[in-house]
């Protein structure tokens, strides 16, 4: 049986877009003489629709393009996500996240999502019921089990420890089926990256089934999903493979042996590269969806603003990058000229605005009231306020999509000022580390240097004081970035730090400064999530909280 893999980029609630895209797709799958076209979870509405699912007429519209759809399907059937009406619900979702089988015009069979996550970015069970019944399809002498996304994430030979008490893929194989077909929306992270590929494998090979994975692709929010899509044959061997942060549709055979042949194998980048195009992408998809066709930043000289700008350069092309040099009196004359030559290099429009004037007014106005206290932190933000102004002014004026150019680390400990540097529409690299910046670095100057050598190989500095270095305030990132790592990503409490070696005042300091900060990371801009753990929608802590994590003893 031949099938192809509709990896698409649907956009939520486009339902005349969406039905594009999967018209084209059905129209390649029809030319390859495919015999199934499998898309992603939720592929009509786009996922994940969150409460639009509420609006009637949203629900009215996810109907319509299944009918639309439907009535568009010739011999090559078509395995489509949508959204299913449940009108005899018992109780208060009358909703589930199905897969609908298509074929020769009619809706031949409808199934649903077995296990609704409602863990980091997911909420499913806010909305859905689960459905209590395998969906096997006898289709041209096979027998196609088909799940959908979490149905196949609680493999118990996988996991040490399992989130549901059913597999669904077991009750699949249970159930007759002898070819594993799952259609997800799968979100992108560095660590998941390989992970999910390892788990795939290792359900095909113990059930001895091939297996078709359809993943969507683009940025929704703070969600990236990056596709790389797969067909594994029965001893769980990656035998086809879609590209990765990109659409796509290849082609794979399943034979009656379980084995796959002729299928399509693309090459994958390594993990620095894959997230640097995993932040282009979410970057680019953010920005269109939002109505935005330009962009615009702070550019400092440092290594974040730097990268920053790679990164929307890419998105959106170098001609609709707009950035911007506000130096102020503590400003080197170094990281000027970085941040100049890095917009020549990229053929950025770049202008300078010194803050000078400015900041000497604000502290002619504040000198009464601050008469007899020394200068501290609040000078500092007020350069960083005075920035974000500015940018904001300029923002509005020419529409522009101001992007925030601070990383995790800083995020983490508070290393920002409100109403300043958080300002702005997109938090591009708030999920990646510092020592992550520089690889992302390392990587755009892999051909040549874009990014000033000078730029990444000075010491860290916000330069809002004289010979100000980020490891006054804070620890060397290469110590910082593992204990937040093991903090916020694996949820390792003070003790445990300790226990993995850091010192127990450094623990409990920096702990301190990740729970004072929450208030701040509250009110920044969506942040593009590529990590196990981002800030945003899958992390929510307390502001207001008595609860001290400091190392006992």
């Amino acid at each position: 049986m031949k099938f192809a893999l509709g990896q698409i980029n649907p956009t939520l609630g486009d339902f005349a877009g969406n039905g594009q895209l999967i018209e084209t797709a059905l129209r390649q799958a029809e030319q390859a003489q495919a015999d199934v076209l499998v898309l992603p979870e939720l592929a009509l509405c786009g996922y994940p629709p969150r409460d639009l699912l509420g609006r009637p007429a949203f629900i009215d519209a996810c109907d319509r393009a299944l009918a639309d759809l439907a009535a568009k399907v010739g011999r090559t059937a078509v395995i489509v996500g949508i959204v299913e009406r449940l009108p005899d619900a018992p109780w208060g979702r009358p909703l589930a996240n199905s897969a609908a089988f298509l074929s020769e015009g009619r809706v031949e069979a409808v199934g649903r999502k077995r296990l609704l996550p409602t863990y980091d970015v997911f909420d499913e069970d806010r909305y859905f019921q689960p459905g209590n019944t395998p969906m096997v399809v006898p289709f041209r002498g096979r027998r196609l089990g088909i799940s959908i996304c979490e149905d196949a994430w609680n493999d118990s030979a996988f996991w040490q420890q399992r989130r549901y008490p059913i597999d669904p893929l077991e009750e699949l194989v249970a159930a007759g089926a002898d070819i594993l077909i799952n259609l997800s929306a799968s979100p992108f992270g560095v660590q998941k990256r390989q992970q999910r590929v390892d788990m795939l494998a290792n359900s095909a090979r113990r059930l001895q089934r091939p297996l078709v994975f359809v993943n969507q692709v683009g940025g929704h929010d703070d969600v990236i999903f990056d596709g790389a899509s797969l067909v594994l044959n029965a001893q769980g061997q990656v035998l086809a493979r879609a590209e990765e942060h990109a659409t796509d549709l290849i082609t794979a055979v399943v034979t009656e042996a379980g084995d796959v042949a002729d299928g399509q194998l693309r090459a994958r980048g390594n993990e620095v590269a894959s997230l640097y195009n995993a932040l282009v992408l979410g970057t680019r998809d953010y920005a269109r969806r939002c109505g935005f066709r330009t962009a615009l930043l702070g550019l400092s000289g440092g290594i974040d603003s730097a990268v920053v700008a790679c990164i929307a350069a890419e998105a959106l092309g170098p001609e609709n990058v707009f950035a911007v040099a506000l130096p102020s009196r503590y400003s080197s004359t170094g990281a000027r000229d970085d941040a100049s030559a890095l917009a020549a290099n990229l053929g950025l429009q770049f202008s300078e605005i010194p803050i000078e004037a400015p900041f000497a007014a604000f502290l002619g106005t504040l000198a009464p009231h601050f008469e007899g206290r020394a200068p501290d932190v609040t000078e500092e933000n007020l350069q960083a306020r005075i920035r974000g102004n500015l940018l904001m002014a300029l923002s509005n004026k020419f529409g522009h999509l101001l992007l925030t150019t601070g990383n995790k680390s800083e995020v983490a400990v508070g290393y920002c000022t409100l109403y300043g540097d958080m300002c702005g529409g997109l938090a591009v690299i708030s999920d990646v580390f510092k020592l992550s910046v520089y690889e992302l670095a390392k990587h755009i100057n892999r051909n040549g240097p874009i990014i000033p050598p000078s730029t990444i190989e000075k010491p860290p500095s916000a330069e809002l004081r004289p010979d100000q270095k980020d490891e006054d305030s804070l620890p060397p990132y290469a110590v910082l970035d593992p204990l937040l790592r093991m903090h916020l990503e694996e949820d390792m409490d003070a003790d445990a730090l300790v226990q993995a070696g850091f010192a127990p005042k450094l623990v409990g300091d920096i702990l301190r400064l990740v729970r004072l900060a929450e208030y701040k990371r509250w009110q920044m801009p969506p942040g593009l999530k590529v990590s196990a753990k981002a800030f945003g929608t899958g992390r929510r802590f307390p502001i207001a909280q008595g609860f001290r994590d400091s190392p006992k003893g």
